[in-house]
């Protein structure tokens, strides 16, 4: 077997690299699916073994390395379940959530909130794996590049794209320094020979045109830019309700408001993976009892068991609708999570709006545009907006995980 049955020429690119040792900093950036999980997840073993070597060397029985992640679940779902299932190799974490591999205390650090920098101070490290660096906080990444002080110590670390103005594009992987030694390999989705081409071909397809694809299959930092929602096409999508099929799944999504628009919006999806907008029900200046009154109404042409996937902001309304027998359900609310899973949907060419449902939805969609300085969507003429991404990203899910994992594989 050679090496080329084993990792991809990127991948080769980098272990060469690592094999050298000529880095304080290594940092894989790129597109999903590209294969930079794997390869560090490679290198940490060998850093495990590196850091045995070291510590013998200088008597150290308790040698400290570093694992950092967004969180223990980020940890366990890409670096300690991937050792399982890549190399066979089982981690259990002790009574203080360390775990031990070849001598070595390998240490969680938890990088989403500033509250990690707690885990990452008091000790020195022999280096460290920084799982979704793009996540971290950046004062804990500054802390754990710190605690990694011993001779010869590195830190590997890999990261989806965001924006070209991220402080970890700017303050590590566009520092040309060399002082600063750091390596950095950039990934495209393509780059993974090792995918099956009909997979490769469909997510291409599925990727919504514009920051999404750029992200995460070209593995480029890029800004967004203009319409949220580049593949809504009306003339194709706007369709009369005698095109609606029979025998729908229908559920709701709702964005509560009164000086701005509260809405309701009804969906449905039919055998083939099409989502349709049935209703749409926008107003003003509207107290709850209206509200419950709407959904009553949707309850009787759909079901009394549909979902109403709700804004949580107003906990006082949620329960009114609960004590009304209507089945409403804290959505989720992850703005950009959502809103990729509703352009999916467009790009695919498996969304539909009925023209009878059509309010505000049409007048919105050509307004919500992505605001640069946040590199997400303006919180402008996004009412209809919310409750369709509240429905359609809650109702879809649980049938998602790989979809929503695979961003940070």
């Amino acid at each position: 077997m050679s090496m080329n049955d084993l990792l991809t020429v990127k991948q080769q690119e980098v272990l060469h690299a690592y094999l050298q040792g000529d880095f304080k900093t290594m940092i894989l950036t790129g597109a999903v699916r590209s294969g930079k999980t794997f390869i560090d997840n490679l290198l940490f073993l060998y850093e495990l073994r590196r850091v045995k070597q070291q510590a013998e060397l200088e008597n150290e029985k308790h040698p400290q390395y570093i694992l950092a992640g967004a969180s223990s679940g980020s940890i366990y779902n890409n670096v300690i379940a991937s050792l399982s299932n890549q190399f066979g190799i089982d981690l259990r974490a002790d009574k203080h959530n360390h775990y031990h591999l070849y001598g070595v205390d390998i240490t969680p650090v938890y990088t989403k909130s500033i509250s990690g920098l707690a885990g990452a101070r008091g000790f020195t490290a022999y280096g460290g794996y920084v799982n979704e660096a793009s996540l971290a906080n950046p004062a804990v990444f500054s802390e754990i590049l710190s605690r990694c002080s011993k001779a010869g110590s590195h830190v590997i670390a890999d990261t989806n794209p965001d924006a070209p103005t991220h402080w970890l594009k700017t303050d590590y992987i566009d520092n040309e320094n060399p002082d600063n030694k750091t390596l950095v390999f950039t990934f495209t989705m393509d780059d993974n020979t090792f995918l099956a081409p009909d997979y490769v071909k469909q997510k291409k397809a599925q990727t919504p045109t514009g920051m999404f694809y750029n992200r995460e299959i070209l593995g480029l930092w890029v800004s967004a830019d203009g319409l949220v929602y580049q593949d809504f096409d009306e003339d194709r999508m706007v369709i009369p309700a005698s095109q609606i099929p029979n025998d729908l799944h229908v559920y709701c999504g709702v964005d509560w408001g009164f000086e701005h628009k509260g809405v309701i919006t009804v969906w449905g999806d039919d055998d083939d993976g099409n989502i349709y907008l049935l209703e749409e029900h926008t107003s003003k200046y509207k107290y709850i009892s209206y509200w419950v009154q709407v959904a009553k109404d949707i309850q009787k042409r759909y079901g009394y068991n549909i979902n109403f996937w709700v804004d949580s902001a107003r906990p006082d309304n949620v329960s009114e609708f609960q004590r009304n027998d209507i089945n409403a359900i804290n959505a989720d609310k992850a703005r950009m999570a959502g809103v990729e899973r509703v352009a999916e949907f467009m790009k695919l060419g498996k969304f539909f709006v009925v023209d009878s449902a059509i309010d505000q939805f049409t007048s919105e969609i050509y307004q919500y545009v992505w605001d640069e300085n946040t590199g997400e969507p303006k919180k402008e003429q996004d009412d209809v907006m919310d409750s369709m991404r509240y429905a359609i990203f809650n109702e879809h899910k649980d049938n998602d995980i790989e979809f929503l994992s695979s961003r940070y594989i």
